[in-house]
């Protein structure tokens, strides 16, 4: 049997693989030796009768099929190597410096559509800690997302990397708490990662596909086919993931049932309290607004939204007092504040908040001129609530990374 081969690589080259012979690899001919990076790409020809045995015959047939052939394929394995946007992977120094590898922003400027990624950049932002966000989309070496580079070191897995970072910077936002407010910050914690994830998962990636691929930024003139292949990728990774968990056994009713059930005791444990376990902040802060800043944001019409911007005011509340303090540079129009229902319009009250609603009654007035917007800041779209400018340390690499976001997630 005979072999085609190609390489496809960001260089222009192909590498012909004959029979008793070496690789050779050179640019127009040249007999130059070049480092690479790329993949190769063979196939088996076939003996039809005869036919391609002639061809493949010590005859220039053979070396016009090997670099024909090879060509097609290195050109159809490079079309597809940067339509994906697989590149290889910067070096990055992480001497003294955070570095948050994470999926690339979407469209509608919220900052993640992963929960967990959401949730480890707003710690970063709560502790005031300098970081560099890697848009590279490539997974932790245990396949989780996200994770962080210090001093050379990896770790992944947000609790790890809270854990990681307490220890080494000697940082925490649960030193006030007592030890028993710990353990139910930790059970609250675990409710909203091991079950209510899944609920806005399955709202996020199978129910409400179709918005959530609108959201997703894919450069290149195919963007809306991958967008749409990835998606349903991602949508039959959730299915799959879920029935292994076992809430994907439920039905759709009984999953918004399960989801509505925890957002409803996330609503009771907060009250009219400023932050979860009260007036100053915890890492448990991080995790629940990480969850419900997607169905506050990324889920429109969906129930999630309708139980947050309506019965359950108080969490929408929260999550808009902790976007305006450590995400200033992201912007929501507040006219969408509230779920516009029609029980809402009957009873002849308006259906949003008034902009001094946004507060809890806990609030100070020094924490509430803090979280108020203003115009006239001098905080860029681009700086964070210290002043540190974002973009100069964004690094973005270019990556479909969406077909992994559940699995790194998990």
């Amino acid at each position: 049997m005979y072999w085609v081969a190609g390489f496809a690589s960001s260089r222009s080259f192909v590498v012909d693989f004959g029979r008793n012979q070496s690789p050779s690899l050179g640019l127009c001919g040249s007999d130059e030796r070049h480092l690479f990076y790329g993949y190769i790409v063979a196939v088996p020809v076939q003996d039809f009768g005869g036919i391609m045995s002639g061809l493949v015959s010590d005859s220039w047939w053979k070396k016009t099929l090997y670099i024909s052939g090879g060509a097609l394929l290195a050109a159809a394995a490079y079309l597809l190597h940067e339509l994906l946007s697989i590149r290889k992977e910067q070096q990055l120094d992480s001497k003294d410096a955070i570095i948050l590898h994470q999926f690339s922003r979407p469209k509608n400027g919220v900052p993640s559509l992963s929960p967990f990624c959401l949730k480890m950049e707003t710690y970063l932002r709560m502790v005031d800690l300098p970081y560099q966000n890697y848009f590279d989309g490539s997974l932790s070496s245990q396949g989780k997302m996200p994770w962080i580079e210090y001093n050379y070191e990896q770790v992944c897995g947000t609790e790890f990397i809270i854990d990681f970072l307490e220890e080494k910077l000697g940082v925490s936002l649960n030193k006030s708490l007592s030890t028993q407010e710990q353990a139910v910050a930790r059970a609250i914690t675990t409710m909203v990662e091991e079950h209510l994830y899944w609920t806005i998962a399955y709202c996020q990636w199978v129910d409400n596909v179709q918005e959530t691929q609108k959201m997703l930024d894919l450069p290149g003139p195919l963007s809306d086919l991958l967008k749409w292949i990835l998606c349903q990728l991602t949508g039959g990774i959730v299915k799959r993931e879920m029935y292994c968990h076992g809430i994907g056994c439920f039905t759709n009713e009984e999953v918004y049932s399960l989801m509505e059930k925890d957002m409803r005791t996330l609503a009771t444990l907060l009250g009219d309290k400023k932050y979860i376990m009260g007036p100053k902040l915890s890492s448990v802060d991080a995790t629940v607004f990480g969850h419900l800043a997607q169905a506050m944001w990324t889920l429109p019409g969906t129930r999630p939204e309708q139980l947050i911007k309506g019965e359950l005011i108080n969490l929408a509340m929260y999550c808009e007092r902790i976007r305006r303090k450590f995400w200033p540079e992201w912007f929501v129009d507040l006219e969408d504040f509230c779920y516009d229902s029609d029980i809402d319009t009957s009873s002849g009250t308006p259906t949003c908040m008034l902009d001094l609603g946004l507060f809890s009654r806990t609030d100070t007035l020094e924490d509430s001129d803090l979280s108020l917007p203003s115009h006239s800041n001098t905080h860029s779209q681009d700086s964070d609530h210290s002043g540190r400018s974002l973009s100069d340390s964004d690094i973005e690499a270019d990556g479909s990374d969406v077909e992994q976001q559940v699995k790194g997630e998990i």
